[in-house]
């Protein structure tokens, strides 16, 4: 049933990170500016984010199952929409269909794990999950930059819609609503109204720890996913000259090595009294790497540096965790929701922001790469030290 789940989040993977791909496209028929493609990418992750908290509740008080079954028809409704979209403002509606669509597909599978996991294999399950779901980001390398070359950005949406439809079915047959383990920190949470899940939800921001999540959560996804769903492309091909399947052979690589961290970084957890520590230390080695895929220029480090983020990305699993042991059993659902939308709408933000100034580095005569990753870096470096001075969770040792 996990693997049914991962389907749905592999397609997800996919869609969030068509734009590196897809840019020149896009740009080429619409006529877009930088800050336009940074909406444009921004408008899935913004509707994914918003949606988080709806989805929280339909899982707590209606299940995986259909929660995911009622979302995702509309991602195949986006992609059908984008596919035929005769302008820019259509595309952008289709990009908002697929980000609510594909609003419960990782959140499904988190609730799952917890659910019907022990807390001891949450962790190293999560990263599993999340390897495997990276293997949709496979299709938007080199497949997806072939197809494009080969006919247009278009019937990449097209594809997508199809396997869509194929994920939709696997889990319409696959995934049922086991029985809750007998043991108390799996027990069922007690049935309540929809308006008193929306009220409980504003006891999670009354946490004293709950502001120094959320501010990490803002941008630490945001920052691979920036760069491997909306930068990457457009770097390698303006900035050093790339053709469209040679930088998508790039961004294959650095979403292939992504594949495999996640699970090493489960494995690895050290525990709620070192892992928060870990969280600092390796945000604050992704900005590194950031300012220096900014700084240097060079294209051994341009590719280098998005193969590192794609191996560092693996770290983020850990927040998941951070979060499972953060709160108690029975607001697991509802506790990934809000960090899961404040992951997304980091994602939004950052890709807007990035675009934007991006933007003014061009009207400016600059390198608007350069602005790109040291935005990125400054995001990531301001968003540790907030996580590393707000309140954290009170453990019981």
């Amino acid at each position: 049933m996990l693997l049914a789940l991962v389907s749905g989040f592999a397609l997800s993977q996919a869609f969030r990170t068509i734009t590196a791909i897809m840019a020149t496209g896009l740009r080429a028929e619409f006529g877009l500016s930088a800050q336009a493609l940074g909406v444009f990418a921004g408008a899935f992750a913004f509707a994914f984010g918003t949606m988080q908290l709806f989805m929280g509740i339909g899982i707590d008080l209606y299940g995986v199952r259909r929660t995911l079954l009622v979302a995702f028809p509309l991602c195949i409704a986006g992609s059908v929409l984008s596919a035929m979209a005769p302008g820019y403002g259509t595309v952008l509606v289709g990009q908002v269909l697929i980000g609510v669509g594909c609003a419960p597909a990782f959140l499904v599978c988190t609730v799952f794990i917890a659910r019907y996991f022990p807390a001891s294999r949450f962790a190293m399950v999560s990263g599993v999950a999340m390897g495997v779901g990276g293997l949709g980001m496979l299709f938007t390398g080199t497949p997806l930059a072939w197809l494009d070359q080969q006919s247009s950005w278009r019937m990449g949406f097209a594809v997508l819609a199809g396997l869509a439809m194929l994920a939709w079915l696997l889990i319409f047959w696959k995934v049922h609503e086991p029985a809750l383990p007998a043991h108390p920190a799996h027990s069922a949470p007690h049935r309540e109204s929809v308006a008193g899940a929306v009220r409980s939800f504003g006891a999670l921001f009354l946490v004293p720890h709950t502001a120094g999540i959320l501010l990490l959560a803002l941008t630490t996804y945001a920052s691979f996913l920036t760069l491997r769903g909306l930068w990457l492309g457009p770097l390698l091909i303006e900035r050093h000259g790339y053709s469209l399947v040679a930088s998508g052979n790039v961004a294959m690589l650095s979403s292939l090595v992504s594949l495999f961290t996640p699970a090493y970084f489960g494995r690895m957890d050290p525990g709620p009294a070192r892992r928060r520590r870990w969280l600092v230390a390796f945000t604050v080695l992704m900005a590194a790497v950031f300012a220096t895929l900014g700084l240097a220029r060079s294209e051994w480090l341009d590719v280098g540096g998005s193969i590192a983020v794609g191996l560092l990305a693996g770290y983020m699993v850990l927040q998941y965790s951070d979060v499972r042991s953060a709160y108690p059993a029975a607001m697991t659902g509802r506790a990934m929701a809000v960090f899961t939308m404040a992951m997304f709408l980091g994602v939004a933000l950052m890709q807007w922001v990035t675009g934007l100034a991006a933007s003014l580095a061009s009207e400016r005569g600059a390198d608007p790469y350069v602005a790109v990753m040291l935005t990125i870096a400054a995001m990531l470096a301001a968003s540790a030290l907030a996580f590393r001075l707000l309140p954290a969770p009170v453990r019981a040792d």
